[in-house]
């Protein structure tokens, strides 16, 4: 284990900035899903109102705007709640983050048939909250595991909605108190698979780049 995992770390020890094969825009080469999270961290309510204004203006099939948010900061009633639909080994972590959100998509449109392409919008508004979140100077971690039917009871959410994801966003913090299992996975290095493997031309598997 590095030795960074013995003593504090600081903001910038856990900035990860992307190892790319060709230069990206600084919102995407910086942006990682940290769970080290400064607890005394705070997001004001421009900021907060900013990801949400973000998510609004993403890109969604014929604009049918599927993407929906509950929200919260830490210290509101919505917050705790939120927390309490995490999984267990979310919850752990998660409660240091200044804010919280579950994004919702609709998945039947007003004529009672599927939504086409809700998830796929949901998707895109989350993406869009991310990277403005990094805009802000702030962090998001978007989490799979949460409790989706306790989210649809804790906050009534209509049948032709789904609750997809859970989201935390905040500021980086130190490592201090985190397990181990948590300060390696923080310590990671950021890896993807190449462009080879990704884009193809010509025929499957034969690659662009």
């Amino acid at each position: 284990m590095d030795e960074l995992c013995c003593r504090e770390v600081s903001v910038t020890e856990l900035e990860k900035t992307a190892d790319t094969s060709v230069p990206l825009h600084p919102l995407l080469a910086k942006r990682w899903s940290p769970r080290a999270l400064n607890p005394a961290a705070t997001i004001d309510d421009a900021q907060f109102a900013a990801l949400f204004e973000a998510a609004r203006w993403a890109p969604s099939w014929g604009n049918t705007q599927p993407a929906r948010f509950i929200a919260a900061r830490r210290g509101e009633s919505t917050f705790d709640r939120i927390h309490g639909t995490l999984s267990r080994g979310n919850k752990g972590w998660a409660g240091d983050a200044a804010a919280l959100a579950i994004g919702v998509a609709q998945s039947v449109n007003s004529d009672g048939e599927p939504m086409p392409y809700g998830e796929y919008g949901l998707a895109l508004a989350a993406q869009n909250l991310v990277l403005q979140a990094v805009a802000e100077g702030l962090h998001a971690h978007q989490m799979a595991g949460f409790d989706r039917d306790a989210a649809r009871v804790a906050f009534s959410v209509p049948n032709d909605f789904e609750p997809m994801v859970a989201i935390a966003i905040g500021d980086v913090g130190n490592l201090d108190d985190m397990p181990e299992r948590l300060v390696e996975k923080e310590l990671r290095p950021r890896v993807r698979k190449p462009l080879t493997d990704l884009v193809f031309t010509e025929s499957w598997g034969t690659p662009r780049f």
